[in-house]
């Protein structure tokens, strides 16, 4: 049978000039050769931690306590340092001359409601005590000493006790804030309506009583809770400015000072004391504030 030899390893066979015509192909298997370097990168890895670790080693046997803490407090940005926080201590305390303008800033800084005149100021980091009375949040001693009446733990008989759980107080920048507040089955305003109830009239009597003992001056607000929206008149900012209004003339009645009063306010719904729940009846209430001395209302 003739044949002949074709390309690429090919044998073509034929049995004639109509026969039929096979072809043969041969499959060429080239050398294996060698796998590649990946194992090259791994092994580096590998050398390349390695090398950091005992630099790791020599440097913390080669540093004092005091390097390393500036050291680990470069990498805590939560420590603050300075304003423009570090860990050196240095001419520029680890920073450059960018600095002020990259890095990280902490301390007193400026907020919406209180901007500061200092701009990134050294040495200030935050944690210190601030020489600001606007700034500083103690206590003051005439606070004290009604916040322990109005939590139960002076053991004031004349404070019921059934009256208390209407109260809430806090301590913010502006002074002391007492929350008198609804609570379910115990109203505060007769049909929500601004009208105070006789235990809202009983606890601003205490509240008077508890006020006669500090000469701050007061600021008033009334809240209301959010009604549907299917209600064409919202008048919560008429009620909410009614119920102030009737507890400032119940505190006049029981012999609070008309000059200490210095802001009058209704804030309908816009400030709920329970604020995934607007229309809680918590969130029906009247904040007496105790301005701090020297503090003028916002």
């Amino acid at each position: 049978m003739p044949h002949k030899e074709c390309g690429d390893g090919e044998v073509a066979l034929s049995a004639g000039s109509n026969g039929l015509t096979i072809i043969k192909r041969k499959k060429v298997i080239a050398d294996a050769g060698h796998h590649g370097g990946a194992w090259k990168v791994a092994y580096a890895d590998f050398v390349t931690a390695m090398m950091a670790f005992f630099l790791l080693m020599w440097l913390l046997n080669a540093t004092t306590e005091k390097q390393r803490k500036g050291i680990a407090d470069y990498f805590s940005p939560t420590i603050p340092i300075s304003k423009v926080s570090s860990g050196g201590n240095g001419a520029f305390s680890g920073s450059d001359v960018f600095a002020e303008d990259t890095e990280t800033q902490n301390g007193t800084g400026g907020t919406r409601e209180r901007p500061s005149q200092e701009d990134q100021a050294r040495g200030i980091t935050g944690a210190e005590v601030i020489d600001n009375p606007e700034l500083n949040l103690e206590m003051p001693a005439e606070f004290s000493a009604i916040e322990s009446v109005l939590s139960g733990n002076s053991g004031e008989s004349n404070v019921e006790n059934d009256l208390l759980q209407h109260v809430r107080t806090r301590v913010t920048d502006e002074g002391l804030i007492i929350e008198v507040f609804e609570l379910p089955g115990s109203p505060l305003f007769i049909d929500n309506s601004a009208e105070p109830t006789e235990r809202m009239k009983a606890l601003l009597r205490m509240m008077a009583g508890l006020m006669a003992g500090v000469t701050n001056d007061v600021a008033l607000a009334g809240h209301a809770s959010a009604v549907p929206v299917v209600f064409r008149d919202n008048a919560n900012w008429d009620v909410s400015a009614e119920r102030a209004q009737k507890a400032r003339l119940i505190l006049l009645e029981n012999g609070i000072d008309e000059m200490r009063f210095k802001r009058v306010a209704g804030k309908a719904d816009r400030a709920p004391s329970v604020s995934d729940d607007p229309m809680s009846v918590r969130n029906r209430r009247v904040e007496i504030t105790l301005l701090r001395q020297g503090r003028l209302p916002d």
